[in-house]
Order: C-alpha cells, then structure tokens, then sequence
C-alpha cells in the first residue's frame, strides 16, 4: 500500500496519537517536516491520502510553502484521496476549497463541548453527539461551499466539515496526547495568563483531570481515523 502523507508544520505539533493509530493499523506514512525545509510531494497519486497538521501561523501569512499546499489538497480531492486537517490543517482545507480564515470569535485554549448538528456525520465520531476535544486556535475557517457542516462550538461555531465521503477538516486537536498537551501548556503558560477570552481554560484546570481527558480523545480520535482511513487508496 502507498504511505500516507502528512505534512507537519512546527517542531511541537507532529502526528502524536495519529501516528500511534497508524502504526497500530500497519498502516505506512511518511512525514514531510515543512518546518526543516522539506519539499512537498511531487504528486499527492504516490500516496494513498493526505493529512495536514497544525501550527501557529496563518494561512493567510503567504508562506513559501502554502500555495503549493493549497494545491495539493485540491489535487488529492480530484483524485479522490482522503484529506484530514487538523486546526491549521483544517483551515488549509477550508481555503484551498474557496473559504475564508479569519479571526476567531473567541480564542479557544483547552477542552471544548461541541455538538454534532448534522446526523449523516455522525459516523466520524462513532455515533456521538457531544464531543470534548483539545483546542488551541485563535483564528476559524468558514465552511466552503462544497463542505458539509458537521460539529457547533459554543465560542467557535464552525468546528468541523466534510467534502464528500472521504473528506474531513477540523478547528480541534483531536490527534493529542498527554505529553503533546503539558508541553503546549507549558511553553503558552504567558499565552494563557494573558488571555480574557471565555474560551481559554487555566493550566492549573487542565492540567488537574488531563489523563481522563486524553482517554476520552482518544477514544474519539481512534473512532475517527478508523471512519477516514476507509477511503484510503489501496
């Protein structure tokens, strides 16, 4: 089988429990460190799907590297190849499909309730239809008008949107663990101090019950990487 792609964007954000849930699987990926240099892939038909990371930057910074990715996402979609987006990622998947990314209505740092508002998306989350989930945004996409709107947030509205049967973005970190977290919240501790908006949860709270949290993401997280490695090219 093709391996698949990911592409990570900062030395603190890689695949964590996605890379977990792939090994776990047997399941071959190749990592693209666009934070040390690396190219893109050539042509997204080497691989067998894409998964885009997160990170602190924008989309809308104009980075080298971003219209190239831009056009990859569009790429794998006209090929039918999976596409998962996680925060940054997601909101690369929202623009290259003709969205916006703006300013959050909230920064969101920490555990958020989401509630599932459209029942035929249901099978990513394994039926659920209330989802605690790692956020760690300050800007959201807007849902592109092939995008099917599946998660409502109470600070961030548009948490998570489909294209298709294979396709999934999300303003959440769903691929989290425990060490990925304690170090984010470590290194935001000023971020977080600083910060009035309602959405943004002191350390000292999430740091309290982090690994029942983390059990509960992922157990959502396997349930949704099981939904998306089915549209996998084989």
């Amino acid at each position: 089988m093709k391996p698949i792609a990911i592409a990570q964007h900062d030395p603190h954000d890689g695949p964590a429990h996605f890379a977990v849930f792939l090994h776990r699987a047997g399941l071959p990926f190749r990592i693209f460190r666009l934070d040390q240099g690396d190219g893109l892939p050539a042509s997204i038909r080497d691989y067998s799907g894409l998964c885009l990371l997160g990170g602190p930057m924008s989309v809308n910074d104009g980075l080298p590297y971003q219209a190239g990715q831009l056009a990859l996402i569009q790429e794998a979609m006209a090929a039918d190849l999976p596409v998962i987006g996680h925060c940054l990622g997601g909101q690369l998947m929202a623009k290259a499909l003709g969205g916006r990314v703006t300013a959050a209505p909230a920064v969101e740092i920490g555990w958020s309730e989401l509630e599932l508002i459209d029942r035929a998306g249901a099978r990513w989350f394994g039926g659920r239809e209330r989802l605690s989930l790692f956020q760690w945004h300050n800007e959201s996409f807007s849902i592109p008008s092939d995008g099917r709107w599946l998660l409502r947030g109470r600070h961030c509205a548009n948490q998570a949107f489909s294209v298709g049967d294979k396709h999934l973005a999300m303003q959440f970190h769903v691929e989290v663990d425990a060490a990925k977290v304690r170090h984010w919240l470590d290194a935001g501790q000023d971020e977080i101090a600083r910060s009035d908006s309602p959405g943004v949860q002191p350390v000292a709270t999430l740091l309290a019950d982090l690994d029942q949290a983390i059990e509960g993401s992922r157990r959502i997280a396997d349930d949704l990487y099981a939904a998306w490695i089915e549209g996998l090219a084989r």
